[in-house]
């Protein structure tokens, strides 16, 4: 028998042993590109599950083994039980209901039985501990509410040391809901997620264990994972970590092994309709398979998943460090359900469409992969610090798909329009409330819309400023830096700015104007924001309203003028006439950032000036032989946080080909629906 065939044969029947342990498990590294493990192996996890695909339910065992490292007895284990979450009277159906929910898009006025999931621990014990089941304490630690089942607790008799390990074994079955929040079942595709007693994170002196929210999604420890499932036969299973081996079965069925290591979570995915598409990305650890799993009903999804991926992980790759897992499974949903764009490690799933007038497979797969880094591997508490995965993800969602599809074409591509990413995500912004920091726990928002534009599109456009007043090479660094410090690591907003600070300050970009600040001189056309004098002053300016705070951005010119210098003269003007040219700036809300602004003189001549925003306006005054033309704030567009473009400018000589090209189209619009209305008479 070869090394592999002896491994794949350990991984794949070890479990069916009666006296089988997690910890007797010694096999090299079979799941990641290092010899050595990257994490701190905090749990391992060992799952055997049978899915009854025509109950939408499985039966399951768990052992989980799990190293107490935190320097302190401990008495009590909290576990995640997710899918108690989609039960009429849990924390997440009610906010879903009274403040709308981002992860279930359906609002009603009933609770449809086919739409309640449920895990049920019929049986609990640990070894040297004995039966624990009758412990068994439900717990809401966010709302107090008690009718929610998402959080249980269970109590040792008496404490584990500091140090020691213990093994639970668990029994449990799970009730899967019609699709919500990327999980469930559609018609004969089920998605596994959250499918399993999952323990929380002892983290910063306490156990971290938070209810399932509606904008809520996951926290876990870094361990591996040893799983097979059972399925009909005809079903085609993609999950976490590497396939192991396939046992058919005498009843109809087939048991799949799959291992993972240093991930912090398994999901699966099993449909009879998937065709299989692979590729391999030769990323700077090691060969990595792409494994696309496309549903029949999308005969070119497969082939399109695997180019984007093999695109974005060399992006990946040089922007930020490499992809240490041997493989990447990506999931094709089923149509019309809530299971697309969703993200497992190891494992995503996109979305796609029989028709899609945008690039929606290309920005699902690049955004649900990028997940990958910041919620697997850097893998912050997402409870309490939702904008350090998805906002991060959104700002190199935008930057990597601005490097293969284009900076304004990456969302919208056509000849009589375009759009790109990063202007999306400014949209998001935009709309949102602001009524809520970045950095609110993420079921503390006021509602679903400021959750969503705030952490996702809030986050990727502050970051986009910051890049504009640092520069894009710092920026770059620091985005590097942050990765392959913390990842396997459990991060904190602060760990996050500083090591932005710590790049800035070595590459003399740590400083803007601040609000203590004089104004600065004007200077000299550059192209770079940060280029301007700066101040003795620390990033923290920005930071402080950018991210801990709710303060908006918005500049205006509010007029522009040239006038003679020698006004009562009735001399007719001529080209050695001087104009006293007048400028004026207002900050129309309550974020200060200094500002530069151009203006052009009728000669051709371009001068930049800056402003440092502390009073709500400026005026600015020049005497020239030239009228002004126009004056724009921010002309290099480098501070997309301002909220309104549109009065950034003002102009004494107007474009007339947007307003042509606008009519155009209208025209066009209007000749279509009266055709249409002349075929339906």
């Amino acid at each position: 028998m070869s090394r592999i065939l002896l491994i794949t044969a350990v991984l794949l029947f070890a479990p069916f042993s009666a006296n089988a342990q997690t910890t007797s498990i010694q096999t090299p590294s079979i799941a990641i590109n290092s010899p050595t493990p990257l994490s701190t192996r905090v749990v391992a996890y060992t799952l055997d599950a049978k899915v009854d695909t025509d109950k939408k339910s499985l039966d399951a065992t768990e052992i989980l083994t799990y190293k107490n490292l935190t320097g302190q007895p401990l008495s009590t284990f909290p576990f995640h039980l997710y899918l108690n979450g989609f039960q009429p009277q849990s924390s997440f159906t009610s906010e879903t209901h009274f403040t709308g929910g981002i992860r279930d898009n359906e609002k009603s006025d009933d609770y449809p039985a086919e739409k309640i999931g449920s895990i049920t621990i019929s049986k609990i014990t640990a070894d040297g501990f004995g039966d624990l089941t009758s412990t068994q304490h439900f717990l809401a630690p966010d709302d107090n509410n008690t009718n929610d089942r998402t959080v249980v607790q269970i109590a040792l008799p008496h404490p584990l040391a500091p140090n020691d390990s213990v093994t639970f074994r668990l029994s449990f079955h799970d009730q899967f809901p019609l699709s919500i929040a990327r999980n469930g079942y559609k018609r004969d595709f089920l998605m596994g997620g959250q499918w399993f007693p999952k323990v929380g994170v002892f983290w910063h002196g306490a156990w971290n264990c938070h209810q399932y929210h509606s904008t809520t999604e996951f926290f876990s420890d870094f361990g591996t994972y040893l799983v097979h499932l059972t399925v009909p036969r005809r079903y085609v299973v993609g999950a976490s970590g590497v396939p192991t081996g396939e046992i058919i079965n005498n009843d109809g069925t087939k048991t799949l092994g799959f291992y993972g290591e240093d991930i912090g979570d398994f999901a699966f995915a099993a449909s009879p309709h998937f065709q299989v598409t692979d590729g391999v990305f030769l990323s700077s650890m090691g060969p990595v398979q792409i494994h696309a799993l496309a549903l029949t009903s999308h005969p070119a999804a497969g082939q399109r998943y695997l180019k984007i991926m093999q695109q974005t992980l060399a992006q990946f790759d040089k922007r930020y460090g490499p992809y240490p897992y041997k493989i990447l499974t990506v999931i094709d949903p089923e149509p019309g359900s809530e299971i697309g764009g969703m993200e497992y490690p190891t494992l995503f799933t996109g979305d796609t469409s029989w028709y899609e007038p945008t690039f929606e497979t290309e920005i699902t797969a690049e955004h649900e992969f990028g997940h990958q880094y910041w919620y697997g591997m850097v893998a912050t508490n997402e409870f309490e610090d939702a904008w350090l995965d998805e906002g991060i993800n959104s700002y190199t969602e935008a930057k990597v798909m601005a490097a293969i599809l284009g900076k304004n074409t990456s969302v919208f591509s056509r000849n009589y329009a375009n759009a790109g990413d990063a202007s999306l995500h400014r949209f998001e912004y935009i709309i949102a409330a602001d009524f809520d920091p970045v950095t609110r726990h993420a079921w503390q928002f006021r509602n679903s819309n400021s959750y969503g534009g705030v952490t996702y599109g809030k986050t990727s456009t502050l970051l986009t400023t910051l890049e504009g007043i640092i520069g894009r090479d710092t920026m770059d660094e620091a985005m590097r830096r942050y990765f392959m410090k913390y990842r396997f690591t459990h991060p904190t907003t602060e760990d996050f700015l500083r090591t932005i600070e710590q790049v800035a300050v070595e590459r003399g970009k740590a400083t803007v104007l601040a609000p203590s600040s004089p104004m600065a001189s004007p200077v000299p056309f550059s192209g770079d924001f940060a280029s301007t004098p700066p101040v003795n002053s620390s990033l923290r300016t920005f930071f402080n309203q950018a991210v801990y705070g709710t303060q908006v951005l918005d500049y205006t010119v509010d007029s522009i003028a040239s006038d003679p210098v020698q006004w009562w003269l009735p001399t007719k003007e001529d080209k050695n006439t001087e104009y006293l040219t007048t400028v004026y700036l207002r900050r129309k809300s309550d974020f200060i950032l200094p500002v530069t602004v151009q203006i052009v003189f009728s000669d051709g001549t371009r001068l930049r000036d800056t402003w440092d925003g502390i009073d709500r306006w400026k005026k600015l005054t020049y005497t020239r032989k030239a009228k002004i033309v126009s004056a724009e704030i921010d002309p290099d567009h480098l501070v997309p946080l301002d909220t309104d473009y549109f009065n950034n400018s003002i102009t004494k000589n107007y474009d007339s080909i947007p307003r042509k090209k606008l009519a155009n189209i209208w025209l066009s619009a209007q000749q279509l629906l009266a055709q249409l209305a002349a075929w339906l008479v």
